[in-house]
């Protein structure tokens, strides 16, 4: 059997990797760009930083920074009318997921026709995109190396992903001192989103040996190096570590796809406006507890990389997802209750959690609306 793995991105990885943005801006022939970015980089000084380095280019550039957490349709086609009045003819992304997957979205509309929810799916972009310099702040989402963009559609009220190798972006520049800007919350939640991928990814009915070995390796890096940088978040080995262990997730779930906690989490995400990691981290544990029959040997490999001792019973399935658990709640991850959410909205959102396509790539078939609701009730 042969199997199809594709990594597209190139890297620079390192401390003042930013420094390079100049001669990349050169390499892509960018000479009007859109900067894209939110308030909170902007607060940290980062956009300053950046804004700097494209200055020594020489090229012409807008800035976008309007971006907001689960970035939506309308917001797409805002940026999208800027870029295409401006001729655009690249892109520079800094933040976490949001922000690149909004310059994704709005890359997608310059070199193809139409709104930006008829790309939904898989597959579905027919021409290449813009030159796109992706500049992640976070060691979550791994936006910065996937063919995925996560997108809220506030008509229909559902988060879709625009999945296409097309949308992936041309250039990364992972610079770990960009992440310690980071609020100890957002360092929590961002490195449990990444667990998560690493996680669903190596359990989905889609993996093959080589996205397994990304997914494990990164599950291995994030779990050991995730609790050093909450408890200190200027420690800058362990920073470096979960970008790279974020990055190399990434490399496995981009090509194997996620499953019921993704599900869950994209209704939480369109419904109440939760951040993507934080709605992860409070159902993982359960998630991966429900999917252990269907994928025992995977639990029990995932246990023995992160140094969980077994006993060779019918208990050791059951490890990791108990190892999960009392990471959540050492590092301080919120119940859905903590949230906002009420249990008279469950059964709301189990219907609406089965009409995700994510499910399909979930070990566990046959996901019912009483089984969502068990795992949200065991999260609230």
């Amino acid at each position: 059997m042969s199997y199809n793995f594709c990594v597209k991105s190139n890297i620079e990885f390192g401390k003042d990797a930013v420094k390079k943005l100049p001669d990349l801006i050169e390499k892509y022939n960018m000479n009007k760009i859109m900067v894209v970015y939110d308030g909170g980089v902007k607060a940290a000084g980062i956009a300053e930083k950046i804004v700097e380095q494209v200055d020594k280019s020489g090229a012409k550039y807008i800035v976008f920074d309007k971006v907001i957490p689960n970035p939506t349709n309308e917001v797409i086609e805002e940026a999208s009318k800027i870029a295409k009045a401006e001729n655009i003819n690249g892109f520079i992304a800094v933040g976490g997921g949001s922000s690149i997957d909004l310059a994704k979205a709005v890359n997608v509309l310059m070199t193809n026709p139409g709104e930006i929810s008829q790309y939904g799916g898989m597959d579905m972009v027919k021409n290449p995109t813009l030159p796109l310099i992706a500049i992640p702040t976070t060691a979550g989402t791994s936006s910065e190396i996937t063919n995925v963009s996560a997108l809220i559609d506030t008509k229909k009220v559902i988060k879709y992903v625009v999945i296409d190798n097309n949308i992936i972006p041309t250039h990364v520049i992972a610079d770990p001192e960009f992440t310690k800007t980071m609020p100890k919350s957002v360092t929590a939640a961002t490195g449990m989103d990444a667990i998560t991928h690493a996680v669903e990814s190596y359990i989905s009915n889609m993996a093959t040996p080589l996205t397994k070995y990304n997914s494990i390796t990164g599950l291995k890096i994030l779990y050991d190096n995730l609790p050093l940088v909450v408890a200190d978040g200027s420690n800058t080995s362990a920073r470096e570590n979960m970008m790279l262990g974020c990055i190399i997730t990434g490399f496995g779930f981009s090509n194997a796809n996620l499953g019921l906690v993704h599900a869950i989490a994209h209704t939480l995400s369109a419904h109440f406006g939760l951040a993507h990691g934080m709605a992860n981290a409070t159902v993982l544990p359960y998630v991966i507890r429900f999917n252990a029959d269907a994928c025992e040997d995977e639990m029990i490999e995932m246990a023995k990389a992160i140094d969980l001792k077994t006993n060779n019973d019918a208990q050791d399935k059951y490890l990791l997802s108990n190892a999960l658990l009392d990471l959540t709640k050492k590092l301080g991850i919120n119940t859905l209750k903590e949230q906002g959410v009420e249990e008279k909205d469950f059964d709301m959102i189990a219907t609406d959690v089965l009409l995700e396509p994510v499910l399909g790539f979930n070990p566990r078939q046959g996901v019912t609306k009483e089984d969502v609701i068990k795992i949200l009730e065991m999260a609230y």
